[in-house]
C-alpha cells in the first residue's frame, strides 16, 4: 500500500499521515524532513527528487506526508491512495496557528539535524510565516486538488477526501482492508 497524504499546511496532515502508518504498521516518510536542510535552506529540486526516490524505494509500502506539487512524477507514478485532508479555511487556520504557537513555545527541532525550530517572530511576522502561508496557499491547493480527482493523467489513483474528523476511523478500516 503506498499513500501520500495530502492537504494545506495546517489542515492536519502530518497527524493522519502518521496515524494511518501506525495503523498499517508501515513506514511515514515525512516530505518536509527530506527537504528543510539547516537554517531553513530547502534542498535543491534534483536532490529533493533522489532523496524523494529513495526513501519510496525504501520500503513496497508507505505513507507519504507532503504536497510538493513539483515531485508528482515521482510520488504519485506508484501511489495506490491520496487522502486530502480537506477542512474549511477557518477550522485550518485556527489549526495553523494554534501549531505554530505550540512550536514556538517549545522550540523543539522540527527536523532532526537541522536545527530549524518555529519562532513567534517567523510564525508571525515575517515573510516565511506559516500562518501566511496557509493563508495564501489554501484556496489554490483546494481548486489544484478538485482538478486532480477529475484529471485522466491520475485516473490510477484512489482518492479519499477527508472533510470532517469523523470520517478519518473509516477511512483506516477501509486501508486496513484494501491492504
Amino acid at each position: 500500500m503506498k499513500i501520500n497524504v495530502i492537504g494545506t499546511s495546517g489542515s492536519g496532515k502530518s497527524t493522519l499521515a502518521k496515524q494511518i502508518a501506525t495503523a498499517l504498521s508501515i513506514p511515514c516518510i515525512e516530505m518536509d524532513r527530506l527537504y528543510w536542510q539547516a537554517d531553513w535552506q530547502g534542498t535543491p529540486d534534483d536532490e529533493f527528487q533522489e532523496k524523494l526516490e529513495q526513501a519510496l524505494q525504501a520500503s513496497p509500502d508507505w505513507v507519504l506526508d507532503g504536497n510538493y506539487n513539483r515531485t508528482r512524477p515521482v510520488k504519485w507514478r506508484n501511489v495506490d491512495v491520496v487522502v486530502w485532508v480537506d477542512y474549511g479555511f477557518a477550522r485550518t487556520l485556527r489549526q495553523a496557528v494554534t501549531r505554530a504557537i505550540k512550536r514556538a513555545w517549545h522550540k523543539h527541532e522540527l527536523w532532526p539535524g537541522t536545527g530549524n525550530k518555529e519562532s513567534f517572530r517567523r510564525a508571525f511576522f515575517s515573510r516565511e510565516s506559516i500562518i501566511i502561508w496557509t493563508i495564501k496557499t489554501w484556496r489554490n491547493n483546494r481548486t489544484r486538488y478538485e482538478a486532480d480527482l477529475q484529471n485522466p493523467q491520475y485516473s490510477h489513483i484512489r482518492f479519499v477526501r477527508i472533510t470532517r474528523r469523523e470520517q478519518v476511523e473509516t477511512l483506516i478500516a477501509s486501508l486496513k482492508s484494501y491492504s
